[in-house]
Order: C-alpha cells, then sequence, then structure tokens
C-alpha cells in the first residue's frame, strides 16, 4: 500500500514525468535568465536558484508536479536591495524569506487559501495568462519574418502533433526541431545565448558574506518579509490552480514549508529566492506531469543542461521557446469566464474583472490578489446586511424587538438604529435575539449603546435567545450589566 502511494506521488508514469520535467527544463533557462537580469544580478543566480528551488521543493513541497523557481514577482522585490547592498544581502535576504515561510507553515497560513473566492482566482489566472503573453512580445514584435514563421510554425506543431501521437510532449518536439532548423539553416535570429552568458561550474555551499549584526538584520528583514508573503501567495495560488487542473489535493501549510526549505538552501547555495510558477506548472501538467518526479528532474536536468550541455542550449532560438509560451498564456486563460461575465452575479464579475486589471496594471499578483479579497470581502458584508432586520411588536407598555440575521460591523449601526428609544409609556424592552448572531466587538458595542439607551430613559430592558457564541461573547465583552456602568457621552 505504502509503495503504490509512494509510487502515485512521485511517479504515475516514469516516461511521462521525465519528458514533462525536460520541456519544463528548456523553457526554464530563458525565464530565469531574464528574472536575473530584472533582479540586477548576474543569470548564474537565477538558475542556480532555479536548480535548487526545484529539487528542494520536490521532496518537501505539497503539491505534486507544481514547479517552483526564480519568478518575475520575486526579482521586483530584490532590485532595491541589490542595488543598494549588493548582492550578499540578496543571499542573506533570501536565507530569511525561507525562515519566516516556515514560520508561516507553523502557524498554518496556508489555510487562509479559503478566504480567497472562485472569483479571485479566475481573475488571478487570466491576468497570469495575459503576463505571460505580453511577456513574449518583446521576442516577437520587429524581429522579422523568419521569427514570425518560426512561431507560427511551433504553435502549429504544439496542437497538431497531439492529434497524430501523445507519447512524446509536443513542445519538447517544438523546441528540438526547431533548434535543428535553425542551426542547419544559420538562421540569424536571437537565440538563448543572446539573453546572457550560462554558467560552466556546479553551484557551491557558502555562508552569505554579510555582518551578523542588528544593523544588517533591519536591512534585509523587510525584503524578506515582503519576499515571504509575496512568494506564498504566488505559491498557494499556483497550488489551488494545479489541483483544479489534476483534479486532485494538497497540502498548503507543507507547501509553506516546503517553500521556505527551498529558499533556504538557494539562499546557501548562491540563488535568489523563488516561488511557484504557474506558466512552468501548466506546461507540466500539459505535458503529463502529474508527481514529484517530473519536478526533481525539471530541476536536475536544468543544471545539466546549463553545466554540462551549455554550448548546445545555447543555440536554441527564442521562437521555439515563445511558441511555448504563447501556448501557454492560451492554455491558462479561463476562456469560459468571459461567457460566465453575462450570467454570474455582477459583484462576482466585478471582482474577477479587477482582480486582472490590477495585475496587468501593476505586474504585481500578489496586489492583484489583495485587491480581489478585499474586494470580495466588501461585496459579501454588503450582501450579508440585506439579510439583517429588527421587527418591533408593541404591547401595552412592553415592546419585543426580534432581531433577525447576522450582527457585525457592516450592520451594527444599522442594528442601533432600528429601536425607537423615545416610545411614550413604554415601560420594558425585550430584545429577542434568537433569529441572531453576534460576530465582533462592534456588534458588542452596538448592544451595549441601545441597552444603555434605553435605561437612560428609565425603561427596562431584557435580552433573550441568544446562542452559546453570543452569550460568551457579551459575557465576556459587554459593559451594560456590570456595575457603575454609565451611557457614553452623546450616546
Amino acid at each position: 500500500m505504502a509503495i503504490s502511494h509512494l509510487r502515485n506521488e512521485w511517479a504515475p508514469n516514469v516516461t511521462r514525468e521525465l519528458l514533462a520535467g525536460t520541456v519544463v527544463a528548456l523553457a526554464l533557462i530563458p525565464e530565469a535568465t531574464a528574472f536575473s537580469i530584472i533582479a540586477g544580478v548576474d543569470p548564474k543566480i537565477g538558475l542556480y536558484a532555479s536548480f535548487c528551488i526545484a529539487v528542494v521543493s520536490a521532496f518537501a513541497g505539497g503539491r505534486p508536479a507544481m514547479i517552483s523557481a526564480a519568478t518575475g514577482a520575486m526579482a521586483l522585490v530584490m532590485v532595491t536591495l541589490v542595488k543598494q547592498h549588493g548582492v550578499q544581502y540578496l543571499f542573506a535576504a533570501t536565507i530569511l524569506t525561507g525562515f519566516f515561510q516556515i514560520v508561516a507553515s507553523v502557524l498554518k497560513l496556508g489555510n487562509l487559501m479559503r478566504f480567497v473566492s472562485l472569483s479571485v482566482v479566475t481573475g488571478f489566472v487570466n491576468a497570469l495568462a495575459i503576463l505571460i503573453f505580453l511577456a513574449q512580445m518583446p521576442e516577437l514584435i520587429g524581429r522579422g519574418p523568419t521569427v514570425y514563421a518560426m512561431t507560427g510554425i511551433g504553435l502549429a506543431m504544439i496542437y497538431l502533433l497531439p492529434r497524430i501521437t501523445k507519447a512524446v510532449p509536443s513542445a519538447l518536439v517544438t523546441i528540438v526541431l526547431l533548434t535543428a532548423v535553425s542551426i542547419y539553416f544559420g538562421f540569424d535570429i536571437r537565440t538563448v545565448g543572446d539573453m546572457g552568458a550560462l554558467p560552466s561550474e556546479l553551484p557551491f555551499f557558502a555562508i552569505p558574506q554579510v555582518p551578523l549584526t542588528v544593523e544588517t538584520l533591519q536591512i534585509i528583514t523587510p525584503y524578506a518579509l515582503t519576499l515571504a508573503m509575496v512568494g506564498l501567495l504566488e505559491s498557494l495560488m499556483t497550488a489551488a490552480i494545479v489541483d483544479e487542473m489534476t483534479d486532485t489535493t494538497s497540502d498548503k501549510n507543507r507547501e509553506c514549508a516546503g517553500q521556505g526549505a527551498a529558499n533556504i538552501v538557494a539562499g546557501l547555495f548562491g540563488g535568489m529566492a523563488g516561488c511557484a510558477m504557474i506558466g512552468q506548472s501548466v506546461i507540466n501538467v500539459s505535458s503529463g506531469g502529474r508527481g514529484r518526479l517530473s519536478t526533481l528532474w525539471a530541476g536536475a536536468f536544468l543544471l545539466f543542461l546549463i553545466v554540462v550541455l551549455g554550448r548546445y542550449v545555447a543555440q536554441i532560438p527564442m521562437a521555439a521557446l515563445v511558441a511555448v509560451m504563447v501556448m501557454v498564456s492560451i492554455n491558462t486563460f479561463q476562456w469560459g469566464s468571459l461567457r460566465s461575465l453575462l450570467v454570474h452575479p455582477k459583484s462576482s464579475s466585478f471582482v474577477m474583472l479587477g482582480t486582472v486589471a490590477v495585475v496587468v496594471w501593476t505586474h504585481d499578483l500578489a496586489k492583484g490578489v489583495l485587491f480581489g479579497v478585499i474586494l470580495s470581502g466588501l461585496f459579501f458584508a454588503h450582501k450579508v446586511t440585506h439579510f439583517f432586520a429588527v421587527e418591533a411588536d408593541r404591547q401595552g407598555d412592553t415592546t419585543v424587538y426580534r432581531v433577525t440575521g447576522q450582527i457585525f460591523f457592516a450592520t451594527a449601526e444599522a442594528f442601533h438604529s432600528a429601536f425607537d428609544f423615545r416610545q411614550e409609556e413604554v415601560r420594558r424592552v425585550v430584545i429577542d435575539l434568537s433569529a441572531a448572531h453576534f460576530w465582533d466587538i462592534s456588534a458588542i458595542h452596538a448592544l451595549d449603546r441601545v441597552v444603555l439607551k434605553f435605561r437612560h430613559h428609565d425603561v427596562a430592558v431584557d435580552t433573550v435567545g441568544m446562542n452559546n457564541a453570543t452569550a460568551t461573547m457579551v459575557e465576556r465583552l459587554a459593559v451594560h450589566d456590570k456595575e457603575g456602568t454609565k451611557l457614553a457621552p452623546g450616546h
């Protein structure tokens, strides 16, 4: 049983896992190089990071088949640190990032994914698909007819070959054949080697050469916290997407710890901080990767490619990789979400479109997701207020108020305003809470205001029907039954 579980987790189909990992490794090279350039560091730092993070997360991560490596979102955070303090501080910040992510795992922050709505996830995916597509434009615009032709032929091969055979990932066949054609005909087009020199030596263990002082900690901590947050957010979102693609579940808290361990190792071996990559993960899953072996092989084969086969890898035309990434963007985009705009609630559609707009505008996935989550929360709070009501029933000198719905910060003021404090000849008020629930301190404060205000007008107040949770909060937090309590000024 254990062996069967291990096989399913690591390599449901060894051949498919290795082939999928090979495609990912080839596609990682230009991306890791580009992200290194964005961060202002040598290309080898991004490549070493991609190797370390992919290999470690294969063992420690919580989501089989997900690819983690150096990413653009993380690279953008590092620019100022590298510019002002140098690359050694980047390595130190990367290690501290990993530590913070492990702490996040201990605190089970991975469970916070339950608060991210489907609209936000869809917006995140669509925005990322658009960003992946836009990132290919510099390799296409103005590059000449040869590049256009090769990219078009590459896309045709990627989509048509699976109709003939699925034995080998079509993306891998495309890269190999277009590279062979480019070399044979001697096309003068941009290649992987034009992006930067590939390293020829293995990464080695080294403690970052920074002073072990409080000042160093003050410098790197803000960057490490930001990197940890961005990395976890992107990784957990990507894990959710791979869960959906493969119809499986993953351990989000283990993923937090796995990302942390991977970043610590990357920092100790001369790499930059990284996280999960949705583009590469889609390539892996689309190519047949389902287990941890594909992730492990992607990292290991990446190192083999750059160190041993670097001179051949450098000749891969960018047009071939552009074709693969355009395919990724097309497959990643949730095309059904466009039709859903007509049938889904307007609030859900607005959240999805807002998430896309913020991500594409800022090129910051974290800001877009945060915007979407906040917007979802506001719409939810607004929706809940419509299920709140207070009905009054006058019975002689007694008025019974029946409260229905959820009382929290968004409905607290409406709750207070629903009571008539100046009814003549009313000597007693009963507040029936059997159909209500109090959620927070704002709700309890509103109840205090109501009770104390009635008492201020010499009206006796009884509260009845509280559920256990509400009664516990009232007992702990309410002040209207405390001795010596008086009505606050202005109430």
